[in-house]
């Protein structure tokens, strides 16, 4: 039983909590008042959905095959595994190289194919196996990709291994992986041995759920001609189908696809799986399951500062689109942007290239959240049946902390660009219609990135049965600081009387560990200590606690204050 006495202690103390909680909502309320004269406007519409909220953006990959099984390997795996609610596609290149499976920068190997001294073919899947069995452990998904060339089946087999290092040039990682084949009938076998072993050790039904793709960037990772590149990709998805005539099989994965070059390389190779002789069977046309093609974007250094460009990377994606839903045989394809970044080389880091100086901090993350958000939109304008996105980003095990490149983790610390992708995992359901004063046309930002005077204030916006997710960016091209935006959110079309509203953000403040280790003296050997802290602060946070908020009229109204480069989420549940 309750006495008077502790009654008045337990109600001094609620009277106290509530005089906190209401000076926390006056401070919150003066920040947003004080920060910009005129908020921006956020228009959210529950009640009037546009499009599916389809996980387009649970597609990852790399270079570097054999870190999957290495120790942050794993762990960035079943990190990103955990984040989806759907099963994540993973693609890493070099999964035929010859080689030890010792990893480096822009190298991998598996050893999958050698020849004894008669030229017999010598099938070794153990490496192969070992990278596939990490994702199928954490349900994820292969996007497998054909290559590259086995040393013994190459037609210029040396040199072969490069040493590539950042600052040297590009083109020095061309070696002997990337030419023809010396034989197209040994290297269908090896793709036939390869999609029937993985059958018999997956299962039928696990391999079917995969998609196969052949080579990459043959306009820049291939030593042959065009017409030896259809060639490999007729044997190799002969052989595909032979082993599994339900496999599902793409192509071509170009790069830089708004040039000339790339749209008459594009344009040719659909041409040819349409109506053109088959190399391998003699037929017309070739098996197309999916249509794969890169989309990058070109940071500069501009009189010392950091100068994004979205424009290059949207332009690539219209280009695609724009092709695919120009043949009938293709317009309801899965199309799948086999590589889509800021720019072009994950393994160049600042030291040698300091236009990349974005990928450490919040600028990465408010360009994935306004990038992701328009190709939904183009994917919208033109119709075309878009399955997923590959961010080539994962980690690089044994290097410098916080070095530079373009990764999700540092040395098993997530990245703040990593939180983008947990914010997406908790929107589903349907995309709904939003508006912003400050939003970007989808047309200009195509043309122009967003180089005004003014940031980019954007919002992408879901809703299933109990739920909704509104994410919200504040991005510019430039990497400079500005004074912290207030937004006024309104949203209409809530079906219920209350709701929980959970505040998720991305800023110099949250979900960011690069700032505490910057904090900590930015120390290349952290203890132990200090690493179980970064790890803590690479996690997504909260701004402050859950609350509950009458909704009146189906409506709410929610003013946020929204840093440059930051990214929320304002979670609501009922």
């Amino acid at each position: 039983m309750i006495n008077k006495q502790n009654k008045r202690i337990v109600k001094s103390k609620v009277l106290a909590l509530a005089f906190v909680a209401v000076f926390l909502f006056i401070r919150s309320d003066r920040a947003f008042s004080q920060t910009t004269e005129k908020p921006a406007e956020v228009k959210i519409m529950l009640d009037k959905p546009v499009g599916d909220m389809y996980p387009m953006w649970a597609w990852f990959g790399y270079d570097e095959p054999n870190y999957t099984y290495m120790k942050d390997g794993k762990k960035l795996l079943t990190e990103l595994a955990a984040l989806s609610p759907t099963p994540v596609y993973v693609r890493a290149h070099s999964l035929l190289v010859s080689g030890d499976g010792v990893a480096a920068l822009k190298w991998g190997s598996t050893n999958a194919y050698t020849e004894d001294a008669k030229g017999n073919p010598i099938y070794n899947w153990k490496i192969v196996d070992s990278i596939f069995d990490t994702y199928i452990k954490r349900g994820m998904k292969p996007l497998a990709q054909i290559g590259f060339m086995p040393q013994a089946l190459s037609t210029h087999p040396e040199p072969y291994k490069h040493s590539w290092k950042p600052g040297d040039p590009y083109s020095d990682i061309l070696t002997g992986w990337a030419y023809p084949p010396k034989d197209y009938n040994k290297w269908a076998e090896l793709v036939y041995q390869w999609v029937k072993h993985s059958v018999e050790r997956y299962g039928k039904k696990e391999v079917e759920s995969w998609y196969w793709e052949v080579w990459n960037e043959p306009n820049g990772y291939w030593k042959g001609t065009m017409e030896e590149f259809f060639k490999l990709y007729d044997y190799s998805a002969d052989a595909v189908k032979r082993a599994l005539p339900t496999a599902k099989i793409g192509g071509l994965n170009i790069a830089g696809t708004r040039s000339d070059n790339a749209q008459k390389w594009t344009n040719a190779f659909l041409q040819h799986c349409i109506s053109g002789t088959n190399y391998a069977t003699g037929k017309k046309g070739s098996p197309l399951d999916a249509f794969l093609f890169h989309a990058k974007g070109n940071p500069k250094l501009v009189d010392g500062v950091v100068r994004m460009d979205m424009s290059p990377q949207l332009k690539d994606i219209s280009t695609g689109f724009k092709i695919a839903s120009s043949y009938p045989e293709t317009k309801n394809l899965s199309i799948i942007i086999g590589e889509s970044d800021p720019e072009g080389c994950a393994a160049c880091g600042m030291a040698t290239n300091p236009q990349n100086a974005y990928r450490n901090g919040t600028m990465y993350s408010s360009y994935t959240a306004a990038s992701f958000a328009r190709k939904y939109l183009l994917a919208d304008k033109y119709s075309v049946n878009f399955l997923g996105a590959v961010s080539w980003s994962f980690e690089f095990e044994n290097q410098p902390w916080f070095y530079g490149f373009r990764d999700l983790a540092t040395n098993g610390v997530d990245k703040p660009v990593l939180n983008v992708f947990r914010m997406f995992g908790k929107m589903s359901g349907k995309r709904v219609a939003v508006e912003s004063s400050r939003m970007t046309p989808l047309d200009a930002i195509v043309e122009n990135s967003v180089r005004g005077e003014q940031s980019e204030i954007g919002a992408l916006a879901s809703i299933d049965k109990k739920t909704a997710g509104i994410m919200l960016w504040n991005y510019h091209d430039l990497d400079q600081l500005g004074t912290p935006e207030s937004v006024r959110v309104n949203i209409s079309g809530i079906s219920a009387k209350k709701v929980t509203l959970t505040h998720y953000t991305i800023d110099s403040q949250h979900s960011n560990s690069y700032e505490v280790w910057k904090k900590m003296g930015s120390p290349q050997n952290p203890t132990a200590e200090q690493i179980a802290t970064l790890e803590k602060a690479g996690q997504l946070e909260t701004v402050g606690n859950p609350q509950k908020l009458d909704v009146k009229a189906s409506s709410l109204v929610i003013n946020i204050v929204l840093p440059r480069q930051a990214v929320s989420l304002l979670k609501l549940d009922w």
